[in-house]
């Protein structure tokens, strides 16, 4: 299953999820992120946070949504959008019309920050590979409960 994970700056939630996904899914799920305005540059804390959780970041790089439109693109399957202002966005019309789904990560801005937007989005990607379709693309709660109040 091809999955694309989209945020508006393709610099860290989106990055983050591509890469939990690509190393938790097995061989099952390829993830990719891109971003409806790309920074052209992966946030240093995101490499940090992946890093801390012996996750490879070596391939990372910030892009653009343009890319998983145009033809010869990969077919997706899923598409979620990780920040609410990608998730308000027009999104491209995408290729063999995938599912689409947000969850609402909060933007993360310090190192305390990221690790708290890795740890939702690492559950609701468990929840992915794990649980069917329509139960795992339920918003992850903003609350995770073993890191106390946001």
């Amino acid at each position: 299953m091809n999955v694309l994970f989209l945020c508006t700056g393709n610099s860290a939630r989106s990055i983050l999820a591509e890469c939990y996904l690509n190393h938790a899914g097995q061989g099952q799920y390829k993830a990719f992120s891109a971003g409806s305005f790309p920074k052209g540059e992966v946030n240093p804390l995101a490499i940090d946070t992946l890093q801390r959780h012996s996750i490879a970041t070596r391939t990372l790089r910030s892009k653009s949504w343009d890319e998983f439109a145009a033809p010869g693109a990969p077919k997706l399957d899923l598409v979620i959008t990780v920040c609410d202002n990608a998730g308000g966005e027009i999104c491209p019309v995408w290729p063999g019309a995938p599912i689409v789904a947000h969850w609402s990560i909060p933007d993360p801005s310090d190192a305390t920050s990221f690790e708290r937007a890795f740890v939702m989005i690492k559950s609701a990607i468990d929840r992915l590979i794990t649980q069917p379709i329509d139960a795992a693309l339920a918003a992850p709660s903003k609350k995770p409960s073993h890191l106390g109040p946001t």
